[in-house]
């Protein structure tokens, strides 16, 4: 070993779901949207004035900030935005999670918590989900230096009552509790009203999974102004212009065509309650989504094979190959048409 390596920070990365390079390809593993954003997306990125992509953008995004606090009816003050939720969460991490006491999030959750933390060198442990892979509110009711809930929760696709999150926000009046809110609105249960009761509650969101925009690269939080600019101080000492021109204009039409936005949610949970169905009916255990993908295994074939073969048939799902939920798939849910092909590939497979 060279003695520079000695100072190299190291940590193990968070791996995404493959992007396949081949076209024709039935996407179901990133939990990408399968509709396209509203119209307003496209008349805003027409609009812009190229000549002005010389210029850098407004570092405080102030046109996104503003029209995101009046949709979620929030103060001024209110609201933070970055370059997906990623950024949002990693910078959480960085700016809240300053302590020699361990953060807590659950075993089985989104799996880039656990390498922030370790970057970060930030202390954590995991409580265990329930047999049922749901999260237990008592077991976030102990000494700890923060607190990471996904609600609903990834991979698993459960959602959390808003009575149960704020039993942990309540709890916890000491340490910030961020809950990550990037599926809630395919039938989840916001923590939004618990803003005006608790100082220690931040609410992250993304415009990657409902608002179909997941190149755009948008995620804001929303929380107390105190919060917040705790948040802003620690962005602008990293990168003080963290969204594009396009994104910070795009990001705030898109949210006047409120019709085509519920028409596109309501589309992939009819279609999701659709799979869920033709899953079970073959063999399949799902759990109970309030996401845009599903969750599932087979009763008798290994996820590991499933998973492979369906990639020989050009379906790309997720698999973990990680102890409790080896034997599960991730199926982001596409349009009819996809899970479909999708179903009659299982069919096939399972003969």
């Amino acid at each position: 070993m060279k003695k520079w390596e000695n100072n190299i920070r190291r940590t193990v990365p968070y791996v995404p779901g493959e992007q396949p390079k081949e076209e024709n390809i039935i996407k179901l593993n990133t939990n990408e949207n399968p509709y396209p954003p509203v119209r307003g997306a496209l008349s805003a990125h027409l609009r812009l004035e190229f000549e002005k992509m010389r210029l850098y953008p407004d570092p405080e995004a102030r046109e996104l900030v503003e029209a995101l606090e009046k949709y979620y009816g929030l103060g001024g003050g209110q609201v933070v935005v970055g370059t997906g939720s990623d950024d949002i969460l990693s910078l959480c991490f960085l700016t809240f999670f300053n302590s020699d006491r361990p953060i807590l999030f659950p075993d089985v959750t989104y799996s880039f918590y656990p390498v922030w933390a370790q970057v970060y060198r930030i202390p954590y442990e995991c409580p265990p989900l329930d047999e049922n892979f749901c999260i237990r509110p008592e077991d976030y009711m102990r000494e700890n230096g923060g607190i990471v809930i996904a609600n609903p929760n990834a991979p698993t696709s459960l959602g959390m009552k808003r009575s149960e999150i704020e039993e942990i926000v309540r709890a916890n009046p000491d340490v910030v509790v961020i809950v990550d809110e990037a599926y809630v609105d395919f039938g989840g249960e916001t923590a939004l009203p618990l803003l005006e009761k608790y100082d220690n509650l931040l609410i992250v969101r993304t415009y990657s999974k409902s608002r179909s925009l997941a190149g755009m690269r948008i995620g804001f939080a929303m929380g107390n102004r105190e919060l917040i600019q705790f948040l802003r101080d620690v962005q602008a000492s990293i990168n003080s212009y963290s969204l594009t021109r396009e994104a910070i204009r795009v990001g705030a039409v898109v949210l006047e065509d409120e019709e085509t936005f519920q028409k596109n949610r309501s589309a992939v949970m009819d279609t999701r309650e659709w799979s869920r169905g033709e899953l079970e009916k073959r063999g399949f255990q799902v759990m109970d989504s309030q996401t845009n993908f599903l969750f599932a295994k087979h009763g008798s074939v290994p996820g590991q094979k499933l998973f492979e073969e369906l990639k020989r048939k050009g379906i790309y799902v997720r698999h973990f190959d990680s102890e409790r939920i080896r034997d599960y798939l991730r199926i982001t849910v596409g349009t009819g048409e996809q899970m479909e092909q999708l179903i009659r590939a299982l069919d096939e497979l399972l003969i």
